[in-house]
């Protein structure tokens, strides 16, 4: 997602202007006391319109565009859904789907209807029954002989109580002629009208009756649709909140919040939108703090109100509230499970914002700081970037994962390098030398890649860049994507020259790469308090120099500035203020991508999608000739190790075994993989596939341990799966 300043932001069109100008007469005539009062409306801050008057666009939106109608403001005949065979059609089909919708609905309840109508139907007769009695008897009569007789007044009294005798006499002719009426019509009527006649009349009476029986909140029949319910907001709602909350005063002189534009739905329709101009001396950073009572003046949910800051003056800022609660709503799943070729020069899908519109990154050129919490999406996030590049064929990619999780393992089917965590374990024997390696190889590459661009002629190079069209001709120019998952795990080994040694070359590849087409996505949950000396500023520098931040959820405001900047949170950009909970997993905030911060909800790529559009991308390659590295051998062959098959054969009939006796016994078994394993590391790698720790007693001795039958059903279940 990106945007361009234009010379005409506001796409005036000078020339047509001139030309006008030029044809206009000498003079011209104006009304100046209409002229006054159109100034004095508009500058008027309580003064609200549901038709904005003003054409000059807002930022972030469009204005309310007004209902159509002809030049002299004649509304048209036949409304613009049916004014054409198009528009037709498509109202048909959606009336039809909504009419045959709310058929089946209500046909599958109508036993239910039924049911309910009879019982308070017969409700009904008995209400209909006390409203006659009550009206026959006057008995709203009763209050005035009442005070008629306290007032000691015997004339008033006996003159009430005439008329109420003439009028009981009155009324109850009425019911007798109706009670005749019903006895009479009603068999007459069920001899001589045909059944349907019977049946209309026989649902019209029981409804009514039916209607009348029922309290107010208790429907009979279920709307099928429920019409969604949104606070509508205008300018004295949003100046009751802003004086609410300290940020100026109605009466005081130069203390009124004032609009700095007409307020507008914005352009996705999700939300309303203002330019607020707060009164001089006030600053953004007081309403970025006030958000919180902002959103009760509104009497909305925080996370409705979105602040963001205008260039033009610290006092003013464009306000946005949302209908609805943006980020309680999915994005859904990454359109990537399609299994697609992608092209890396292109941008990659991410999300959505908090405005319902697409978000998309471009790759080329930039690194990705991904920070969190755990267990906040921070690796879901990031691996949706990786796996975009993995769908273009023509992009090697390197992946080292400090925390050596099963979120990147599918990653293998096409990676050129793959590291796997810390210390020696089944899936990397060795993993600092061989990230050392896989980092010294980034390094080449990119000293390779600036002599051979520098060697390119002007003709076929002119600027001296790297191009889709060379990436595309020289396999050498083909672009890398170095992803570092818990990239602080690689700056604090046990070994100091190793940190010493990974924070220099990364911080080489973060200020070299991204010209020479290595893209860089790293993650991590403690951005920042890594390394001493040398390293920690190496492990700062390579942290603050990425050009694109995404902060999920942060602990607290240091950990959100560590991820998205110190300017970020002058802005108004605090991850630590993004809502909690399982239905705010995967939302964040991108700074730097582009002049408009969007809080991001992220596409879902769970483990299962992620291993099938892996699988496609593996495809690609294969039909491209690109894989390369790991993806053709040695991580193959390192893969097709079953850990819990090797444990299982160092049993010796016995029902369980301890883990320090299984590291032992794998270690000189398959010394390769499993001789500098630990019982830690045996029992982490067993736990992680599913096998429980439990006490085994191996001849009167007790310690922690793993069962046959454990590994045994385990590996059954999945053979069977």
């Amino acid at each position: 997602m990106s945007s361009e300043q234009t010379p005409n932001p506001e796409g005036f069109d000078w020339t047509a202007a001139e030309q006008d100008v030029a044809e206009r007469p000498a003079a011209e005539v104006v009304d100046l006391d209409s002229a006054r009062a159109r100034k004095a409306a508009t500058d008027d801050p309580g003064t609200h319109y549901e038709v904005a008057l003003d054409e000059e666009p807002i930022p972030g939106g469009a204005p309310v565009e007004p209902p159509t109608a002809a030049p002299d403001g004649r509304m048209p005949v036949v409304p613009v859904g049916w004014n054409t065979w198009p528009n037709i059609k498509h109202s048909s089909r959606q009336l039809a789907a909504l009419t045959g919708y709310r058929a089946c609905f209500h046909a599958v309840r109508s036993p239910k209807y039924v049911a309910l109508g009879a019982f308070w139907a017969t409700v009904g007769v008995f209400r209909v029954t006390g409203r006659h009695l009550r009206w026959w008897w006057v008995t709203e009569q009763y209050r005035l002989r009442q005070a008629a007789a306290d007032a000691n007044d015997p004339g008033m009294w006996l003159k009430l109580h005439r008329e109420v005798k003439a009028t009981r006499a009155w009324r109850f002719t009425v019911i007798v002629a109706e009670l005749l009426a019903l006895g009479v019509g009603a068999p007459v009527l069920y001899a001589m009208a045909p059944w349907w006649v019977l049946a209309l009349v026989s649902t019209a009476v029981v409804a009514g009756l039916a209607h009348l029986g029922r309290p107010d909140d208790r429907p009979i029949i279920t709307p099928a649709t429920v019409t969604g319910r949104f606070r509508r907001v205008n300018p004295d709602i949003i100046l009751r909140a802003y004086y609410a909350a300290g940020l100026g005063h109605p009466d005081r002189p130069h203390q009124q919040v004032t609009f700095g534009g007409p307020m507008s739905r914005d352009g996705s329709g999700t939300g309303s939108q203002v330019t607020i101009d707060l009164p001089y001396g006030k600053t953004f950073d007081e309403v970025v703090k006030a958000k919180g009572a902002i959103a009760s003046g509104l009497d909305v949910s925080v996370n409705q109100v979105f602040i963001t800051r205008d260039r033009t003056s610290n006092r003013r800022h464009l306000l946005f509230v949302a209908d609805r609660d943006p980020l309680a709503v999915p994005a859904g799943r990454t359109p990537l499970l399609d299994g697609k070729i992608r092209d890396i020069w292109k941008p990659a899908p991410l999300g959505l914002d908090e405005r319902g519109r697409k978000v998309s990154l471009l790759l080329m050129w930039i690194s990705v700081l991904v920070g969190a919490q755990p267990r906040k999406g921070k690796t879901f996030a990031t691996r949706l970037m990786a796996l975009y590049a993995a769908l273009d064929p023509y992009t090697v990619l390197l992946l080292a994962d400090g925390k050596m999780s099963a979120d990147w393992d599918k990653f293998r089917l096409i990676a050129h390098r793959y590291v796997c965590g810390i210390v020696p374990n089944s899936r990397d024997d060795d993993p600092i030398e061989h990230l050392l390696d896989m980092l010294r190889e980034v390094k080449k590459h990119i000293e390779e890649v600036n002599d051979f661009l520098a060697s390119l002629p002007t003709s076929e190079c002119p600027e001296g860049k790297l191009t889709r069209e060379l990436s595309r001709k020289y396999p050498l120019l083909r672009p890398w994507l170095l992803v570092m998952e818990e990239f602080q795990a690689y700056y604090e080994t046990d070994d100091q020259d190793d940190n010493k040694k990974i924070a220099a070359l990364l911080s080489f590849i973060m200020a070299v790469g991204p010209s020479a087409g290595v893209i860089i996505l790293s993650s991590s949950q403690k951005p920042s308090g890594v390394g001493a000396g040398d390293v920690g500023r190496l492990f700062n520098r390579y942290r603050d120099n990425h050009a694109v931040r995404f902060a999920l959820r942060c602990g607290n405001r240091i950990v959100s500035e560590a991820v998205l900047g110190g300017d970020a949170y002058a802005e108004g950009f605090d991850a630590s203020a993004l809502p909690n909970g399982a239905d705010y997993r995967g939302v964040g905030i991108l700074y730097g991508h582009s002049d408009d911060t969007a809080t991001l909800r992220t596409h879902l790529a769970d483990h299962e999608d992620a291993e099938k559009i892996l699988i496609a991308a593996r495809k690609h390659r294969e039909d491209a000739g690109t894989l390369t590295g790991d993806a053709v051998g040695e991580a193959f062959e390192r893969e097709t190790r079953d850990v819990l098959a090797d444990i299982l054969s160092v049993f010796e009939g016995e029902p369980g075994l301890h883990w320090k006796v299984i590291a032992e016994r794998l270690g000189g078994a398959l010394p390769e993989p499993y001789g500098s394993g630990t019982d830690e590391s045996i029992s982490a790698q067993a736990r992680a596939l599913g096998v429980p720790s439990v006490s085994i007693n191996m001849r009167g001795a007790v310690g922690r341990g793993a069962r046959r039958s454990d590994l045994e059903q385990i590996i059954a279940d999945r053979g069977a799966a």
